[in-house]
């Protein structure tokens, strides 16, 4: 009687859980084999996300209020006159703050100001927004947009336009003529299609490039609209063998980006004959410097996949 009952004593999450110490021993000896290499891919997928909702999280709130703000002043001065829509990296869901410019579109519908040039245009908008815009730091016109800057550094451009059927007319490089029809929705639906089909991934790497591009020299930086149009390109050819990872997707892109960025990139949207005019004619020397910037940030990827260090995939960003 009052013999002592032999074996390890349940313990109180074993008890109220039904976990038994066998089960977390096993799951302890199982992290402790796991395989480094997942280790090392998981620990920089896990700093990427990281990376991303701090790019996510930055002042969004407050880059929403500015944008209410310029809508609640030309709207209620140009009630149906002028729509504002989102453009450029808004409306891709590809911005990123302290990177990429605000656009809106401010879409001029039938009215005295279908007449008139663009420089009429955006000089009418600029008087309604220099009078009753507050907590600015400056507003500025320029050929194709008026500037608003902010003296956090945040910027947004509103871009006037005729609303077409077919699409829109912007002003031209000289901001004296309205430009042939463009589609910038014909572009960002290619976009979400493609980012759909890989898991929401190429969003998400383009803004990660975003990051990387803005720590480069001047020389060597390239626009966003150019980032965008390189990741569709490269990312229509993803192998469907490969992870749809954002560490695999982001060495994917500057592998194969290094060799796009030589050449021409038409513009799908027609505002321009290519995305990527401003390095001059395809296989220029500006091409090739971007190229090699490009390379070199492949071949430390490269290094720090080698050396299965988490440390130098950092520096990136």
């Amino acid at each position: 009687m009052g013999g002592k009952i032999r074996g390890s004593r349940p313990s109180y999450a074993a008890s109220r859980y039904g976990i038994s110490y066998q089960n977390l021993q096993s799951t302890f000896n199982s992290f402790q084999s796991e395989d480094p290499d997942n280790r090392f891919e998981t620990s920089v997928n896990e700093y990427l996300a990281d990376k991303l909702r701090a790019f996510n999280d930055r002042d969004s709130e407050t880059l929403n209020q500015r944008l209410e703000s310029i809508i609640e002043v030309l709207e209620s001065e140009f009630e149906g006159v002028i729509k504002l829509k989102f453009g450029g990296s808004v409306s891709k869901h590809t911005y990123v703050d302290g990177i990429s410019d605000a656009d809106l579109l401010a879409l001029v519908h039938n009215s005295s100001l279908s007449d008139c040039s663009p420089s009429e245009v955006k000089s009418y908008i600029y008087e309604q927004l220099s009078s009753r815009l507050r907590n600015v730091d400056s507003i500025e016109k320029g050929n194709l947009a008026i500037t608003i800057r902010y003296e956090d550094g945040m910027e947004v451009q509103l871009i006037p336009a005729l609303q077409k059927y077919s699409g829109y007319r912007i002003p031209d490089k000289n901001g004296e003529q309205w430009s042939p029809v463009i589609r910038p929705d014909k572009f960002a639906s290619k976009l979400t299609n493609l980012n759909q089909s890989l898991s929401g991934n190429v969003v998400r790497v383009i803004k990660l490039v975003k990051g990387i591009n803005d720590q480069s020299s001047t020389e060597t930086q390239i626009s966003g609209y150019h980032a965008e149009s390189l990741a569709i390109e490269v990312f229509k050819k993803y192998p469907s063998e490969y992870p749809k990872t954002l560490k695999r997707m982001l060495k994917y892109f500057y592998e194969n980006a290094s060799e796009l960025v030589k050449t021409n990139i038409l513009d799908k949207t027609n505002q321009s004959l290519h995305v990527d005019d401003y390095l001059g004619p395809e296989h220029s020397p500006q091409h090739y410097l971007v190229s090699f910037k490009m390379k070199q940030i492949c071949e430390k990827m490269e290094r720090a996949d080698r050396e299965k260090s988490s440390e130098l995939w950092k520096i990136f960003l």
